[in-house]
């Protein structure tokens, strides 16, 4: 088979297996990035690989520089890529994929046991954010009494708006401006 035939087969195979999965995402017929741990797990990375033409007889290119991995530090992304590579090497020549993000998935304890969050600019300007939603709703609460009686009034006093607050009341409004009746007699 030639390595385009390969790609194309472990390219299906991974699109059955992975199918609905969150933690894989298709960027391109030779670009993929897999999610390696809960989305609101600290440890959790992105890894992201690129198929070259002579894959799988050739290395992927893989990388940490997603926008996810921020908060590692840049020994901590050459400890996963060199362990990864390790793995790589042990099955160059056969359609991998799978293997590798099933070994990262099993192994992500012992590939961030160095890691340390790493503060960036990132973190405080989020602070600084939440800060400023806060006092936003400060602001919200400190209605005066007959502004929280006409928001009472308009709920069902558990903040929702009933079934067709907004719509017209049709009897009504014909009975204002008259029917078809009225105008012929």
């Amino acid at each position: 088979m030639t390595a385009n035939e390969d790609q194309e087969m472990e390219l299906e195979a991974l699109r059955s297996i992975y199918e609905g999965d969150e933690c894989f995402k298709e960027i391109s017929l030779v670009s993929f990035q897999f999610r390696i741990g809960d989305i609101d797990d600290s440890k959790a990375f992105m890894l992201d690989v690129t198929w070259p033409e002579t894959y799988p007889e050739t290395a992927p290119q893989m990388s940490l520089d997603a926008f996810f991995n921020n908060r590692f530090s840049a020994e901590t992304k050459q400890l996963i890529l060199m362990k990864l590579e390790e793995q790589v090497e042990a099955n160059l020549g056969t359609a991998m994929m799978y293997t590798l993000f099933e070994w990262a998935k099993e192994n992500k304890e012992a590939l961030m046991e160095n890691h340390k969050p790493v503060a960036t600019a990132v973190t405080s300007s989020s602070e600084g954010i939440t800060s400023s939603t806060a006092k936003k709703k400060e602001k919200k609460e400190q209605l005066t009494k007959s502004q929280k009686r006409r928001i009472v009034n308009k709920t069902d006093h558990k903040g929702e708006l009933p079934r067709g607050w907004n719509w017209v009341d049709v009897i009504k409004h014909l009975s204002k401006t008259g029917g078809k009746d009225d105008d012929l007699a």
